[in-house]
């Protein structure tokens, strides 16, 4: 896997998302063959409510929050990310705004939206973000997110410079309870071993 992709995966997980990374779409041509014709690199579904490390199981006190601001999460909000990441400048890939790479994602959440996977994959086509009912009441904002080198972050771009210094701060706010944990993946690994080293890792 991409290190960049790792990288991302790994903070979305963190931060309350389940993932899929590298998901390869195809399509059926005219004469029944099937064309692998991209993949993309991350998918992350988020439910609402707030993720905690070390839940005590009904005792509030002394619970550490994960949280990121500039995902702008809300109480009654589905998050559907789509994503594309670059270890160069954060930006799409033409073929990821395909109508069928789109709907083949998707499919794979349909039962979340109260309303047909034709209307999400249009307001992704045209503004990037789409705002759904959500089955069962609430909403569903999905949205195509650029991973890379930006000045900037928002929402539909988020700053690799962003994900690290942000991991790298739960890591040192919650140090005690990062401590037992051992990361497998060589992105949020790297991190903590440089962390764990006395390296000052800074922009």
């Amino acid at each position: 896997m991409d290190i960049g992709v790792d990288l991302i995966e790994s903070y979305l997980r963190l931060t309350g998302y389940l993932t899929d990374s590298e998901f390869e779409v195809q399509r059926r041509g005219k004469d029944g063959t099937y064309l692998a014709i991209t993949d993309v690199d991350v998918v992350g579904l988020r439910l609402p409510g707030d993720i905690f490390l070390g839940d005590a199981h009904g005792d509030d006190e002394g619970m550490l929050l994960i949280e990121d601001p500039i995902l702008a999460l809300e109480d009654d909000l589905v998050d559907v990310i789509i994503g594309e990441v670059k270890q160069g400048e954060a930006e799409f890939n033409p073929g990821l705004k395909d109508h069928h790479v789109l709907h083949s994602v998707l499919r794979r959440l349909a039962w979340i939206y109260d309303e047909p996977l034709e209307h999400v994959v249009t307001g992704l086509q045209r503004k990037g973000v789409s705002y759904s009912p959500a089955r069962g009441g609430g909403r569903v904002r999905t949205r195509l997110v650029a991973f890379g080198r930006s000045p900037t972050s928002g929402m539909n771009t988020i700053s690799l410079s962003h994900v690290v210094e942000t991991m790298l701060g739960f890591f040192e706010r919650y140090e005690d309870a990062f401590r037992p944990i051992q990361f497998k993946d060589p992105a949020p690994a790297l991190l903590r071993l440089l962390q764990k080293a006395g390296f000052r890792v800074r922009r």
